[in-house]
């Protein structure tokens, strides 16, 4: 791992060096393509791929040419009549470039984000194979429940290192294009101690990328409710249509869980009864669930609630990721659950399953 990462740092270091001001050269390859296929160049504007170039495979090879301002993450795709579509991302920047577009081991080499990139994909291809390996394992009827546990848990500590691998590529090259893009991917996996140092070592290049200031936005708003801190209130409306504050129910010596959730949100409807349970044990020992929900229609919260036996305060403003709670917590991801004492200390956040049922039994006594 040490070795993977020390090359990507000096991937990185030489990137001024060798990108060089006489445009790319893309040159690659198509496993099962025909001479005469097209080959196109994209990228992705509104989340939707934009053609930028196309090529015609002569004699097994494309080739795409150009002048590059700076790196920008790009897509080549091909797609045939009888073959399922193939596309793989890479850096276009000056220089040449090899790219492999292929159903297993696609590669692009040759410059210095390329090569950097390619490490990391290549780590994390590796993992994710072993991780399919393992799931389709698991459909051995033969396996025993105890086997079957055993290589669940083997695939999440492989997931684990997945997002590890995501990680390190990221503070091994925030400075270069690599780094920015890996973040601008997975910063919602990452909290506010893993995000903060790397935020003074963004480019300023990159200083008015909408993603980037978002970012700096929810890094500067989770310290703001980090543990630890204070809670912010916000007011929203409860099925009913009252107006209600979060203050009206923490501060006020109850330790009280804020749960993040929504009626179309599967992982949170799997994860109420584990709410309910706790609500049922605890609730008579001064302590509360308020649910905010980031539901856009109405009756489906309200249908949501009455399904899953939710029988503490709720909640919402109806206005899905916009919502206004959600934002000042700089929640990216539901559900997601707060734990806060009685005089509104944070004391927890991200808690669920066994693991939120330990903090509770620590906290309430």
């Amino acid at each position: 791992m040490k070795k993977i990462f020390y090359l990507l740092a000096s991937a990185a270091l030489c990137a001024a060096c060798n990108s060089g001001n006489n445009g790319y050269t893309v040159t690659g390859t198509v496993e099962g393509a025909a001479d005469g296929d097209t080959v196109y160049l994209q990228n992705v504007a509104n989340r939707s791929l934009v053609k930028l170039d196309s090529a015609i495979i002569k004699n097994g090879t494309f080739t795409f040419k150009g002048t590059q301002d700076s790196a920008i993450n790009c897509y080549i795709t091909y797609k045939s009549d009888s073959e399922q579509g193939l596309i793989t991302d890479f850096f276009l920047e000056n220089g040449k470039i090899s790219i492999k577009l292929a159903k297993e081991n696609d590669s692009a080499t040759g410059t210095p984000n390329n090569d950097a990139y390619q490490l990391i994909r290549e780590e994390i291809t590796g993992l994710m194979k072993q991780m399919e390996t393992i799931y389709g394992s698991m459909s051995d009827t033969t396996l025993t429940d105890e086997q079957r546990e055993a290589k669940g848990k083997e695939a999440g500590e492989l997931e684990t290192k997945i997002m590890d691998a995501a990680k390190n590529g990221i503070v091994q090259n925030i400075t270069n294009p690599v780094g920015i893009h890996l973040l601008k991917q997975n910063y919602y996996y990452m909290d506010v101690n893993e995000l903060d140092p790397l935020m003074p070592q963004i480019p300023e290049t990159y200083a008015q990328d909408e993603t980037i200031v978002r970012i700096k936005e929810n890094v500067a708003k989770m310290k703001a409710t980090a543990v630890g801190q204070q809670f912010t209130d916000f007011e929203m409306q409860t099925p009913e249509g009252k107006a209600v504050k979060l203050s009206d129910y923490v501060g006020k010596g109850k330790v009280v869980l804020v749960d993040f959730w929504a009626s179309w949100c599967g992982p949170c409807r799997r994860e109420m009864p584990n709410l309910v349970e706790a609500y049922a044990k605890y609730k008579r020992k001064n302590f509360e669930i308020v649910g905010v929900s980031l539901d856009q229609n109405g009756e489906a919260w309200k249908a949501a609630i009455k399904q899953l036996n939710i029988t503490w305060p709720q909640m919402s403003d109806l206005k899905y990721w916009n919502c206004e709670g959600a934002r000042l917590y700089a929640i990216s991801s539901i559900p997601h659950t707060i734990l806060i004492d009685g005089e509104g200390v944070i004391l927890a956040r991200g808690l669920h399953g066994e693991e939120l049922q330990e903090k509770l039994a620590e906290v309430i006594k």
